[in-house]
């Protein structure tokens, strides 16, 4: 089953809250409702991010009442200004919302119905193209690992947080698939315990041999010689290779220098945003105190505590060697490197 996917006009997807103890899909038929699951994290991860905003501008073509092409574009325009409020961080979002709007104003669609039915079709293949790009990073990111490798991994970057496969964690499944012998170590990445709840749920339903650590012993682990690889996804990353992802990736590449231990984030292009010079313009959401305060509906701090929550942080492109990709590992100068593969993924697709 897809994380995300489109049937009879409304947009389905699994409720990532719920697991790993039920997995339910939730039903929208209403763009509004999109734009609150990707607040809320009912789905989370970049490329799921994409593709959510992408399936929201089809909903909000079809719930527009327009019957000429000027008044289906205002009501777009609402529905992308909606969506990207969603959450700043994953250019994910604003890149699905630039695409969809490109098939929007393509004046070769006349009527306001060739236009809903072009967004539809628009968001059907960009979610199909994921399953694609990630299974191409995956293939590029398996050479990373080495039979018996041990592979720190932080947060969830699997199907999950993708259309299908993954991105960092996809490279983990498919060394698994090549009959690699790997052992993952799992940090449960507070605070909202996506490594717990979701990658190691991903794991092992796939069979893939893991261990659950806090997120503080991951340290432990590397510096007593017992982590060979350590692999992260991102929601961003800017021009130069600086990385925006989950909180603490920051903390375990700083680690990992120290160890001689080698770190490599995973993404598709459509992740990097070569409009930002430097990770230092990458905008970082701060979330809501409760997400730290509680652990679901159980308070573990002292009642008006004051709380920090932000939800990223920012690796400088000095802690890592190479960025993967779709389009092969990319390395230092991250400059010319992020550019190519960026337009090499664009002319694939053309």
């Amino acid at each position: 089953m897809r994380t995300i996917f489109w049937e009879d006009n409304q947009v389905k997807m699994i409720d990532q809250r719920r697991l790993p103890h039920e997995l339910v899909v939730n039903l929208y038929d209403d763009y509004r409702e999109v734009a609150g699951a990707i607040k809320s994290m009912v789905i989370r991860g970049a490329p799921a991010i994409g593709a959510a905003a992408a399936y929201g501008m089809a909903l909000a073509g079809l719930q527009s009442r327009a019957q000429g092409r000027g008044d289906l574009l205002a009501d777009l325009d609402q529905a992308s200004k909606t969506l990207a409020a969603a959450r700043p961080t994953a250019v994910n979002l604003f890149w699905a919302l630039e695409r969809m709007w490109r098939v929007a104003t393509d004046e070769d669609l006349a009527s306001p119905d060739q236009v809903r039915a072009a967004l539809i079709d628009e968001a059907q293949r960009l979610a199909d193209e994921d399953v694609d790009i990630n299974r191409r990073m995956a293939k590029h990111g398996a050479a990373l690992v080495n039979d018996g490798d041990t592979i720190l991994h932080h947060c969830n970057t699997g199907a999950l947080a993708a259309v299908d496969w993954g991105t960092a964690l996809g490279v983990i499944f498919m060394a698994h698939e090549q009959g690699k012998h790997i052992h993952v170590l799992v940090d449960e990445t507070r605070p909202r315990l996506q490594g717990a709840a979701l990658t190691a749920w991903e794991l092992m339903q796939r069979g893939v041999d893991m261990t659950l650590i806090a997120d503080n012993a991951a340290g432990y682990f590397m510096q007593s010689g017992q982590v060979n690889l350590v692999l992260v996804g991102a929601d961003r990353v800017a021009a130069n290779g600086d990385v925006a992802n989950k909180i603490g990736t920051y903390k375990l590449a700083v680690v990992a220098k120290e160890n001689n231990v080698a770190f490599y984030p995973v993404v598709p292009t459509s992740t990097i945003d070569l409009n930002l010079k430097s990770g230092q313009d990458i905008p970082i959401e701060m979330r809501d105190p409760r997400e730290v305060t509680h652990i679901g509906e159980h308070a573990i701090a002292p009642t008006g505590v004051k709380v920090a929550n932000p939800a990223f942080d920012v690796t400088p492109n000095r802690y890592f060697p190479g960025i993967g990709t779709e389009e092969g590992i990319g390395r230092q100068p991250f400059e010319s490197g992020l550019r190519d593969a960026v337009e090499r993924a664009r002319a694939r697709f053309k």
